[in-house]
């Protein structure tokens, strides 16, 4: 029996026996549909492969601009080097001043000022001949601060003094300790009596040396095993001004070396350049003092070795900080025996800068950057 015949369809459905076969528009379209399918194949898998092949491309790019990158990076090490190089050897006038009548007024200031001898507690004679390594431990605090070990002893305590204005000391084990510490999560607080002024303290002997805030420079001297204070005293001078221009907030800048305490300061008498003076540990009398030919003007921080300052130098728009003034209580070495010492590049310019004699490390503060440089020494008088 055939299918019935619809008026306007016929000869659109064939008959194969009793199975009706699909209409020829369909299957047309189903080819239709085969080959867009298979030309939409073929171009995925043709893009596919433009895609690989860009992407290895990218990948052969990226791998030489890293190589170019790393040649870039030796090129400027090396520029530097030979940067420093030349630095050294042929460096800026050190920052004394030029004029003859003025050179001539300040030694005789300075010869009568320091007619007594300086007798020496040691025989060291270590000066520096270059900065060997520089290294950055963390990011702990603000952008001025200081922080050292205790100078007088072997117990590896570290000891960080946030700030300029503050009154909590942060005490770790070691410098391990520091480094591994989650911001001062591991270390001991101790609350001080009152708020240090500026960034010029300094750890000797287990004892906390700093300038107390106020309007009067007081010495306080606090002893910490017992957490009392064991001593204070006014600093003898009037009219002070701060040390050094470029740490405005720091007005004395204490310091402890193998000949022991030591004032860095400046007053209005002298206002154009630093003064030194030798302290007794115990009881905070000065024993003696000096003027030195080094200027204030664009000084950031100092140190001493020996008994001998290293003015450490830089600019406003902070840039590589430098020791370019030296003064030795022993006249043992002068600006023109001393060498021109550069500091790597960093951050910014020193708050602080702390010597370490056991150690002959630099203990420094730069923008809230804890930094150690290790320094090369030489003999006093080795030309």
């Amino acid at each position: 029996m055939g299918w019935p015949k619809v008026p306007g369809l016929e000869g659109t459905v064939r008959e194969r026996g009793d199975i009706p076969v699909e209409p020829d528009a369909t299957l047309d379209r189903i080819s239709l549909w085969h080959e867009q399918t298979n030309r939409y194949a073929t171009e995925l898998r043709e893009f596919k492969q433009q895609m690989v092949a860009q992407i290895e491309t990218l990948d052969k790019n990226k791998e030489t601009l890293r190589t170019d990158l790393d040649s870039v990076g030796t090129r400027v090490d090396r520029v530097e080097r030979e940067m420093d190089y030349l630095e050294t050897q042929n460096g800026a006038q050190p920052c004394v001043d030029v004029d003859d009548k003025l050179v001539e007024q300040q030694v005789t200031v300075v010869k009568e000022k320091n007619k007594a001898k300086y007798a020496k507690a040691t025989d060291c004679r270590d000066m520096i001949s270059s900065i060997k390594a520089m290294k950055i431990l963390k990011r702990v605090g603000g952008p001025k601060g200081m922080w050292t070990k205790d100078v007088g002893s072997s117990s590896g305590k570290v000891y960080i003094f946030n700030g300029t204005d503050e009154d909590t000391i942060y005490e770790f084990g070691s410098v391990r300790d520091f480094t591994i510490s989650q911001g001062t999560s591991m270390a001991k607080t101790v609350k001080l009596p009152s708020p240090w002024r500026g960034s010029g303290h300094t750890v000797y002997n287990n004892h906390a040396y700093y300038v107390k805030e106020g309007k009067e420079l007081r010495l306080i001297k606090y002893n910490l095993r017992n957490g009392s204070v064991a001593d204070s005293a006014v600093f003898p001078v009037q009219d002070h001004v701060p040390v050094y221009s470029l740490t405005p907030e720091t007005v004395i800048d204490l310091a402890a070396d193998e000949e022991g305490l030591w004032a860095i300061y400046a007053t209005k008498e002298t206002e154009r350049h630093i003064s030194l003076a030798k302290m007794d540990a115990n009881t905070l009398d000065i024993e003696q003092m000096w003027d030195t030919p080094c200027p204030r003007e664009n000084a950031e921080a100092a140190f001493i070795i020996c008994g001998t300052v290293y003015v450490v130098y830089n600019t406003a728009l902070p840039s590589r900080s430098r020791v370019q003034c030296v003064f030795d209580v022993s006249d043992m070495v002068t600006n023109d025996d001393a060498p021109l010492v550069y500091f790597p590049k960093r951050y910014g310019s020193h708050s602080s800068l702390k010597y370490n004699p056991l150690e002959q490390l630099i203990y420094a503060w730069d923008d809230g950057y804890q930094i150690l440089y290790k320094l090369a020494m030489k003999k006093k008088l080795e030309v």
